[in-house]
């Protein structure tokens, strides 16, 4: 037989060899992955049904307590009660609406005054609550009426559906979540019908109120599954496939192996790859541009340029972030160090640190060497503590810490109010700077939860004495509303996205419009 036949037979065995490994993995991998990403989507759906009904069972506590104090209006005069209704709904930070009922005639409202209008009492379930698709008032905004009733004396507190629409849609962002009272059905578009929306759904999930007569059901549209796994278990797939490949097919596969995402991190430092972007920062008092924040961007020579989410993460379970951290703080020395002049005294340059950064004393002398690029007072450097990782308090922290003071550093909380050790934070470091997570931010303007969060926020800063500054300013009524409760500092894409050295220098030559 041939050399070249045999040569020929050997090789198609080593490739049916190689294709039969890598389909094993894959027969083995995908039910786990499957029951992982079932177990995952089950999970969601049920905890965004449960947040939903305790923010709605919030709600209507509230206008429970609201009820309880107009109760004792019923059967008085109208014009004598309806300013006391009207007081009572601009305190109630969900109500739309209160009106008083008297043997079994709605006649006084906070929206209109005198009324006549018979109670329809058959229509609230338990005789408490009524999912309405509409009023004569909004005939096409959803409103949910709560009812309290004394004998022949009642109170109907209207909810807007707006609140209840706000509610489905930030505890649903992919989840589909509806709101049922008795036979009618609100979904997050706003429509209420006589039936669930969207038919059969997968991990279907119903939670009840142990206090008023409403449920929350969620699920997924059909597939989701198979759906979620195509989205995000390809790194999974593209590992099954490499590891059979390489057990079957040995060196003829090798050549075909992808770089490990860590390699590939390591390589671009050594290049020099992670490069920094900065985003100003405006003092809102006086108009001027104030600082900094450094963000760092990885310039890939293949993908372009890199958003830290994709790499950050990593970097930090590698242990490379600190490396990349003293690159990115030699790229900033050097794209201000010749400009300094140009920039009031005092401007502030914001730069992420981790955890990874306190277990040492390093930090100090590279901020040290930072500093003394600059004249005295020039440029003030801002550490801004992310939550990503903990940090534990210790002694190398309190003498970290204490000795960056001597040095004229300030420490900021970064994405304040989203991690779970900003408080600690606050209780073990002396922090000089709270910077407002973005989410809250883009909320203010519909979102009342949000304001309140807000605001306790902005009381905790001034309580503390601490500089604030609100991160993912986007809109002209977002600034007039954090100028109005006394935040000095903004930072968002109203102002200025992101950007490299020098087209930032151009911009500051700018003042912003506030």
């Amino acid at each position: 037989m041939p050399f070249s036949t045999l040569r020929t037979r050997g090789r198609a065995r080593r490739l049916s060899t190689s294709l039969a490994v890598a389909v094993l993995p894959l027969l083995l991998g995908i039910p786990l992955m499957y029951w992982q990403a079932a177990t995952l989507l089950e999970s969601r759906a049920a905890k965004s049904a449960a947040d939903s009904r305790k923010q709605l069972d919030a709600m209507l506590d509230d206008a429970s307590r609201a009820a309880g104090v107009v109760l004792p209006l019923a059967g008085q005069p109208c014009e004598d009660v309806a300013q006391k209704l009207r007081s009572q709904v601009a305190v109630s930070p969900f109500s739309r609406s209160v009106n008083l009922v008297a043997d079994g005639l709605i006649y006084c409202t906070s929206l209109m005054g005198a009324y006549e209008q018979n109670e329809d009492t058959a229509s609230y379930v338990n005789g408490q609550l009524r999912l309405m698709a509409g009023n004569l008032v909004t005939p096409d905004r959803a409103v949910l009426v709560y009812r309290q009733a004394a004998g022949n004396h009642g109170v109907l507190i209207g909810i807007d559906g707006q609140h209840l629409i706000n509610l489905l849609r930030i505890n649903g962002q992919d989840v589909s979540l509806q709101i049922a009272v008795g036979q009618s059905w609100l979904s997050a578009n706003g429509r209420v019908s006589d039936a669930p929306a969207n038919g059969k759904r997968e991990y279907a999930v119903e939670v009840s109120s142990s206090r008023y007569p409403f449920q929350v059901s969620g699920g997924y549209s059909p597939g989701a599954t198979v759906q979620y796994m195509q989205d995000h278990y390809q790194p999974q797939w593209l590992l099954f496939l490499i590891l059979g490949a390489l057990a079957g097919a040995g060196s003829y596969r090798l050549s075909l192996r992808a770089t490990s995402p860590g390699t590939a991190l390591k390589r671009a430092l050594e290049a020099d790859e992670f490069i920094p972007h900065y985003q100003p920062v405006v003092n809102a008092e006086n108009g001027h541009w104030h600082g900094v924040e450094t963000l760092m961007r990885w310039q890939h020579p293949s993908e372009g340029l890199v958003p830290p989410n994709q790499f950050i993460p990593l970097a930090e379970r590698l242990g490379l972030i600190v490396p990349m951290t003293r690159a990115l703080m030699r790229h900033i020395r050097e794209d201000f160090a010749g400009r300094a002049e140009q920039l009031p005294m005092g401007f502030h340059i914001g730069v992420n640190i981790t955890a990874a950064h306190c277990r040492n004393l390093q930090l100090i002398d590279e901020c040290r060497d930072f500093l003394a690029a600059f004249a005295p007072g020039q440029i003030t450097l801002i550490l801004e503590l992310t939550e990503r990782q903990m940090i534990t308090p210790t002694e190398i922290t309190e003498q970290l810490f204490a000795e960056l003071r001597q040095l004229g550093v300030r420490i900021a909380i970064d994405d304040f109010g989203t991690g779970h050790s900003s408080l600690a934070y606050l209780r073990e470091f002396r922090i000089d700077v709270l910077k407002i997570d973005r989410s809250f931010i883009a909320m203010v303007d519909s979102h009342a939860l949000s304001r309140h969060l807000l605001d306790n926020i902005l009381d905790l800063a001034t309580r503390l004495q601490l500089d604030l500054v609100a991160e993912g300013v986007e809109s002209a009524e977002q600034v007039a509303y954090l100028r109005q409760r006394g935040v000095r500092f903004l930072q968002g894409f109203h102002f200025a996205r992101p950007m490299p050295a020098a087209p930032l220098f151009d911009t500051l030559r700018t003042p912003p419009t506030v």
